[in-house]
Parts: structure tokens; sequence; C-alpha cells
């Protein structure tokens, strides 16, 4: 009867998760992962020799209609050769935790932690991950987004809430 159960759960969570993946196809879909990243912070520290850039304290990042918020990010970046000024630097990465919050149109994602690679287009959660889009809601541990094909992937336990 458990092992039932459990099956028909997975089921279930299986619907939820290809349900969402698929209205989340129209809001992620081909999403400029090359257009341009704006950011604001309370305090922002640009380390040049690293290549970087960190930024804390009510931080937004905006990038073609979609927002990433954070109370940190680091922003890893390299110089591109024949570049000047901001045209000759491209961003390779942004790390950022506490209290992540993505947003594009009516999805929304959370977690604790958010790695997103713009060159693999890919943005992954970690830590009492919750995707929400409409009245949908899909909580897990780890959340990957696909910004080339739109699909959002949910696995894991939930790392926290009630008992299991």
């Amino acid at each position: 009867m458990k092992r039932t159960l459990l099956l028909l759960s997975i089921g279930f969570l299986g619907t939820a998760g290809v349900m969402i993946a698929g209205a989340s196809a129209q809001v992620l879909r081909n999403h400029d992962s090359n257009a341009p990243v704006n950011f604001t912070a309370d305090r922002i520290e640009v380390q040049d020799r690293a290549d970087r850039v960190l930024v804390s304290g009510n931080v937004e990042v905006t990038q073609a209609g979609m927002t990433l918020n954070a109370a940190r990010m680091t922003v890893a970046y390299r110089n591109q050769p024949g570049g000047t000024g901001t045209n000759g630097i491209e961003i390779d990465r942004i790390d950022a935790s506490g209290n992540v919050v993505v947003t594009k149109g009516d999805q929304t994602a959370r977690g604790n932690v958010a790695i997103y690679d713009l060159n693999a287009k890919l943005i992954t959660m970690l830590g009492n991950v919750a995707l929400t889009q409409g009245s949908n809601r899909l909580t897990g541990g780890r959340l990957v987004m696909d910004l080339n094909s739109g699909r959002s992937t949910v696995d894991g336990r939930s790392t926290g809430g009630g008992a299991g």
C-alpha cells in the first residue's frame, strides 16, 4: 500500500512538473542572455584584477525582462579582446545567495542560492526551492531553469518544512 501511495505521489509531482515546465516555456524560452545586465545594490565592489564584482545589500539584477534579487551576488566577467569600456566586458556567471528570487512574467522562483551561467543559459537554484507560476507551485531541493528551451526541472526533497 505504501509503495502504491508513493508511486501515485511521484506521478502527481511528475505531472505538476510537466505542467509548470510546459507553461514556463512561454515565459523563459529563448531568453536573451546576451542582453545587457544591469545591477543595483547598496554596496558595489569591483575587483578588477580578479575579474569580478561583489555586490551586497538589496541587490537587483535585470536582464531582458528577467529580474534576480538577493542579499549578495558575485558577478564574474572577462574582458573581450579589442573591447573598450563596458563594451569590452562579458559577464560569464552570477552567483547569488541570501533569499534569492528570480522573476520573469508570471513565473517566480525562490531559493537559498542561485548560479546563473550566462554562457550555458542555465539558472540553478539550491535549498528550499519553490517555483510558482499562476496558481501552480512546485517545491524541492534543486531547480534548474534552461533559458534556451524554457524547461524548468525541480528535484530533490525540500530542505525544510514539516516532518516527512
